[in-house]
């Protein structure tokens, strides 16, 4: 449905209640700044009712003045990684949650908690290794404390990690497991995520047949249960399964109606999975020209949350797509499509989960006996030498990447040095000759606002994203949405050119100047810091770089 069709007093409506969102979530983060400032009770009673208010939590805690401060810590800070990922900050969600974890004590259920919510964590962030840690202690922690309920909870999560790391077969052996327990106890809508979660490992293991009837009952048990948030998801998963049943007018439909309530919602990374299962459906009807635009947004989509594993799927679609169409833009997404599949995350991916794997089944490998061992020392040690090679190779992919990122951010930095020479043309001429042409003008003056912003704030160390968009008069959904849209890169990687710029500037201007103060004019706490982001993008030392100049 086009804006044109709504009634302007739904419209208005709609945009009031962004912003109650946008500013719901401002609240909240400034709560936290404050606990982290100053951890006390009152502090902590403010931050729970800034969650209560966003209704993310049921009921209001309520800390005595008594309590003590490691209390204090473990509870705000879990929560505030709950509340990171429910944002998709996944980067400050893992930070709350490893600071929140030391404070538990050990088979603790909320320490279980904990390391679930990290094991969910790292499955965004594509480090399955550690998403397997964390998921494995969570289930031993339940296992011991015999809570069906819970139980079935922290044997989905891992089921999950194994999905995601290729393990399908074992992810089916763990959902079973954690169905079993769901069976034991009246809980619907936990029942309904393992019901979602066995359909999708169903999916990958190509039986889509059984796929199909588990995602169909979690849509009943979310219909029952009114809760429309979670049928886009569940709808997904039996799109998934239709996709694999080869009934794809079916699937395309399901995929046309959830992608847009995704991204109404907020949840991006759902959102471009949709986009690549709609280009998926587009692809096996033949209809490969409106297929590609699908995949091309999901592939700068999953680029910029730094999910490889989907954005693997991606390049294959718009390889795929462009095959018949046009061969040298196929070449080119081949091209990506291996290097990102030969990656080190595939290979460690692999290693990390077999070996967790042996680990949850009871450590199969000892009850090899001698014999077997002493034969199998020859294969041992050339698969050892084959890691080995695999790994340097991986090392070299790596590499590869990380120059490419550099090349990127030094390009920004230039970007930004260019905006800021525009500014100043601009401000001591009426001419417009220096501007870009018409289209782009837009852009250009609010990214020098984004620049002068920053630059005024940097010294002061309040340059985060909720200033910056303050500062602007625009809530920081706004902020982030028009940032990204004229940059091409996130809030936090632009700002980041700013800083650089600036850096760059000073050493090359101030040979007086030490690395420290160049680092507090630059928003730095800490040289530190400073020399190790500075390094990352030019591959030296802020004084090495002054040495060069």
């Amino acid at each position: 449905m086009t804006a044109t069709r709504f009634s302007k007093g739904f419209l208005t409506f709609f945009i009031m209640l962004l912003a109650a969102v946008s500013a719901a979530a401002g609240d909240v983060e400034k709560a936290l700044e404050a606990f982290d400032k100053q951890a006390n009770a009152a502090t902590a009673n403010a931050f729970f009712g800034e969650l209560l208010k966003a209704e993310f939590i049921d009921e209001m805690e309520d800390f005595r003045t008594d309590t003590p401060t490691d209390s204090l810590q473990q509870q705000v800070w879990y929560w505030a990684a709950e509340w990171m990922y429910d944002q998709q900050q996944y980067e400050l969600a893992e930070s709350y949650a490893l600071k929140a974890l030391p404070k538990y004590h050990p088979a603790n259920p909320e320490k279980a908690d904990c390391l679930n919510t990290l094991g969910c964590i790292y499955v965004r962030l594509s480090d399955f290794k550690q998403a397997a840690n964390y998921a494995k202690q969570s289930v031993e922690i339940e296992m011991q404390g015999g809570d069906h309920d819970r139980i079935s909870s922290s044997l989905n999560t891992l089921a999950g990690i194994y999905m995601a790391g290729y393990q399908a077969k074992e992810a089916e052996d763990i959902i079973l497991q954690a169905l079993d327990h769901a069976n034991q106890v009246d809980n619907p809508g936990r029942k309904a995520i393992i019901l979602g979660m066995a359909s999708e490992i169903y999916h990958s293991l190509g039986n889509d047949e059984k796929a199909l009837p588990y995602a169909e009952e979690a849509i009943k048990i979310e219909e029952q249960l009114g809760r429309t948030q979670k049928l886009p998801i569940r709808l997904s998963q039996k799109a998934s399964a239709l996709l694999g049943l080869h009934r794809y007018e079916e699937a395309e439909a399901i995929y046309r109606q959830i992608a847009p309530e995704l991204k109404q919602m907020g949840d991006y990374h759902s959102y471009a999975i949709a986009l690549n299962r709609l280009g998926m459906s587009l692809l096996c009807q033949e209809r490969q020209q409106e297929a590609i635009p699908y995949y091309k947004e999901a592939a700068d989509l999953f680029s910029r949350m730094g999910d490889l594993y989907n954005e693997i799927h991606s390049h294959r679609g718009l390889y795929e797509s462009y095959w018949k169409l046009n061969p040298d833009s196929a070449k080119l997404e081949l091209d990506l499509f291996d290097l990102l599949k030969d990656s080190l995350y595939t290979h460690s991916t692999a290693e990390a989960l077999s070996r967790y794997n042996a680990e949850f089944g009871n450590d199969v490998l000892q009850k090899e006996n001698a014999e077997v061992r002493k034969a199998h020392r020859r294969t041992i040690i050339l698969g050892t030498a084959l890691i080995l090679l695999i790994a340097a190779a991986a090392w070299f992919v790596v590499r590869r990447s990380h120059r490419r990122w550099q090349k990127q951010m030094q390009e920004m930095v230039k970007e930004v040095e260019r905006l800021q020479t525009l500014a100043k043309s601009l401000a001591h001429s009426n001419i417009q000759s220096s501007l870009p042409p018409e289209d782009e003008q837009e852009d250009s003056r609010f990214l020098i606002r984004v620049i002068e912003a920053v630059n005024a704030a940097m010294p002061q160390g309040n340059f985060g994203v909720e200033q910056i968009a303050s500062e602007l008069n625009m809530s920081v959904q706004t902020f982030r949405r028009r940032l990204q849209n004229a940059a091409g890169e996130p809030p936090k990687t632009f700002i980041q050119a700013i800083q650089m710029e600036r850096a760059v500037m000073l050493l090359t201007d101030n040979p007086n100047m030490t690395v420290s103060q160049i680092a507090n004019l630059c928003g730095f706490d800490e040289a530190s810091s400073f020399g190790h982001t500075f390094k990352r993008i030019y591959g030296c030392s802020p004084s090495e770089f002054r040495d060069m100049r």
